[in-house]
């Protein structure tokens, strides 16, 4: 898997650490845990968006770009992620927010990631919930090239094939690190929303001819359509990459923690962040990891996994957003 072919800018703190979970693992019971520190890539602190963005940026520059244009939800880890970037390359910055999540609640609109969106000066539009987003941004970049800028957009969550090959270059690194370590991983298991990091890793992992299965835990859609996103990103990294042609069992999600909605907290969310945080001192986020990490505890206790499996949960990030659910999160922690 030749990955010096593609334009890239190094941004992340890499490798990141692979640790082992002696704590929760032992507080569970079955397998032992393990966890990727993609939360720790450095930057705005950090998370998995900029393994993505060193390939989308890399991209724009060699492209001549001088103006990124992207889009998210309010509190979006990777709207946070490319602004950072953007000022540590000199880029200007535009980011389309949707308003996904109906709420008035202050810390939400004004916290978290938002604060660090307006500490670091980038111009932020706002659209209503429902907005074909991507539409949008092409639509916002139309104008700008019409006005003489040279843009370059970048989908919701990096996820297009030149993001997702962050994520097989991830894969290497891991296995890199596994094969150090002397580590048989068994499963690896992340939150999956964007679909770029899990069709990132399943891609390089198949290129590698790994033979070590992902487990995605949906955070938005059905377990059908998030699915047929994966493999389709999937299919295009793939073929990206120069590597085989993938076959569809490659792809599996469970989308049984999702709760309410996408962004709508959960008992099970908050449970998992609170274990980390009481038993590892790790923070996941409130609107992938932790739910990520609430799938992965509930299929614990219900013997899913076995004891002695290895399992690597892929810590994406998004801890910012944290102080967008300050609210509901203290109530949790007083109350446990």
């Amino acid at each position: 898997m030749n990955l010096s072919r593609f334009p890239r800018i190094k941004l992340c703190h890499a490798p990141t650490a692979l640790e082992k979970m002696d704590n929760l693992s032992k507080l569970l019971g079955g397998p032992t845990l393990w966890i990727k520190r993609d939360d720790c890539t450095g930057m705005a602190t950090g998370g998995n968006k900029m393994r993505k963005l060193e390939f989308l940026l890399g991209e724009a520059l060699a492209q001549g770009a001088t103006h990124i244009i992207t889009q998210g939800a309010v509190q979006s880890n990777h709207v946070r992620q490319t602004a950072a970037a953007c000022a540590k390359l000199g880029l200007k910055c535009t980011a389309l927010l949707e308003h996904r999540i109906q709420t008035n609640d202050s810390d939400y609109l004004q916290g978290g990631n938002v604060l660090l969106d307006h500490l670091m000066g980038i111009n932020i539009e706002y659209r209503p919930g429902g907005t074909d987003m991507q539409a949008a941004i092409e639509e916002f970049g139309a104008k700008l090239q019409a006005g003489g800028e040279r843009t370059y957009l970048i989908p919701g969550g990096g996820s297009n094939p030149t993001g997702a090959t962050g994520y097989a270059a991830v894969a290497l690194e891991l296995v890199n690190q596994a094969n150090d370590m002397g580590l048989n991983i068994d499963h690896i298991v992340h939150a999956t929303g964007s679909a770029g990091t899990q069709a990132g890793l399943v891609a390089g992992l198949i290129a590698l001819n790994a033979n070590i299965p992902v487990l995605g835990i949906g955070v938005r859609n059905p377990k059908d359509k998030q699915e047929a996103n994966v493999f389709k990103l999937v299919e295009s990294t793939l073929a990206k990459l120069g590597g085989p042609t993938p076959q569809r069992s490659s792809v599996v999600c469970n989308c049984d923690y999702v709760g309410g909605g996408y962004g709508i907290p959960t008992d099970g969310m908050a449970e998992a962040v609170l274990l980390l945080a009481r038993h590892e001192g790790i923070f996941l986020d409130p609107v992938y990891s932790g739910k990520g990490m609430a799938g992965l505890i509930d299929l614990i206790r219900k013997g899913h996994f076995k004891a002695g499996e290895n399992i690597v949960f892929v810590h994406t990030g998004g801890q910012a957003g944290l102080f967008g659910y300050a609210d509901y999160l203290n109530a949790k922690a007083v109350a446990a």
